[in-house]
């Protein structure tokens, strides 16, 4: 919102549900009077781009869709603002409620000076990165996807420091333990180490032994190994522009190449060594029978599916996701649209 409350806001009476003598607002942005600005003949109709967020307001504050009408107000996208270029707000201020300010370009003076939401990536020339390149932090809300860099973006130079920050990010992030639950449940259940129990005693010889596999993997092919042989482990999507041919084995093929720190690619030596020395060192906590060469060798080969798996959601999420959104974008500007035209 505005840093100044009495900060004249961009008006739009067509989307007023009842007829009112709307004061138009003046090109400059010099603060009206507040005498002026309450005058009971000149009503104030705010715009909100997006649904503000104070207690007690009960519009479904927790919705970020634009263009979704909610108990009389509108939700208005700044995207349908910067279209329209309606003359009323060319080289104005639109109010944003996540806590920042937008401007539209001055088509008359050639200057546009848009400010960028601090949520919107950028990529090395600073414009914002499409939302099919975008990589989230979060897959669907709760997958860690902290690895990932998003395409033409300039990623954090890989290091001693900040391999070990992404490394323990990941190792200590809660869904990393609903998945390890899962899975030593899962084993509990079909009792895939005989040796190991069953009941509450056997979960629990499962689960901290899956904790020192999935902590010892992650320290060794996210920090340990890639920091000493200077190697990127990240996962660069190869994106849109390229078809799911294409797209499919160079999924499969990041699990044998990485980038050097210089962007050059290399084999992937940190990756797969990390998750082979993580089944060596599996063989002091198990116990016998349970760390022969074939019951590795299967641990192994589970890992690296799991890795391919979860790198074909990275590769293919952001063009679902950005289909989808654009498709309920669509639909909120026609609906935006015909209850604009409805108004009299």
């Amino acid at each position: 919102m505005a840093s100044d409350p009495q900060e004249e806001i961009v008006m739009y009476p067509q989307l007023v549900d009842r007829p009112a003598n709307v004061q138009k607002p003046h090109r400059s942005l010099k603060l009206l009077p507040r005498s002026e600005t309450l005058k009971a003949d000149k009503p104030l109709k705010t715009l909100f781009l997006n649904p503000p967020s104070f207690e007690k307001f009960d519009g479904s504050a927790s919705s970020r869709w634009p263009a979704t009408r909610e108990i009389g107000s509108y939700w208005y996208p700044v995207w349908l603002t910067y279209a329209s270029k309606d003359p009323e707000t060319v080289g104005r201020r639109v109010i944003d409620l996540d806590g920042t300010s937008q401007s539209t370009p001055d088509t008359n003076q050639g200057t546009p000076h848009p400010t960028s939401s601090p949520n919107v990536p950028l990529d090395a020339n600073g414009n914002p990165i499409p939302l099919n390149r975008q990589q989230p932090q979060r897959i669907l809300g709760f997958m860690p996807n902290f690895r990932s860099v998003s395409g033409g973006s300039t990623p954090h130079p890989p290091g001693w420091i900040y391999n070990f920050q992404v490394a323990t990010h990941q190792a200590t992030d809660y869904s990393s333990f609903i998945f390890l639950g899962l899975t030593s449940l899962t084993a509990e259940g079909l009792n895939s180490h005989p040796v190991l129990g069953k009941g509450v005693a056997g979960f629990y010889a499962y689960t901290w032994r899956g904790f020192l596999d999935k902590t010892d993997g992650t320290y060794l092919s996210a920090w340990l190994l890639p920091s000493l042989l200077h190697e990127d482990t990240r996962y660069y999507a190869l994106g849109d522009g390229h078809t799911v041919i294409s797209r499919t084995p160079y999924v499969i093929s990041r699990e044998a190449v990485a980038r050097t720190y210089g962007g050059r690619q290399t084999p992937n030596i940190a990756g797969l060594g990390g998750k082979v020395l993580t089944q060596v060192i599996s063989r002091y906590y198990y116990p016998p029978g349970t760390a022969d060469f074939s019951v590795l060798a299967t641990k192994f080969g589970y890992s690296i599916m799991r890795e391919v798996a979860f790198s074909a959601i990275r590769e293919f999420y952001p063009d679902i996701a950005a289909h989808y959104i654009r498709k309920h974008h669509e639909k909120a500007a026609r609906l935006a649209a015909r209850d604009a035209a409805s108004v009299p």
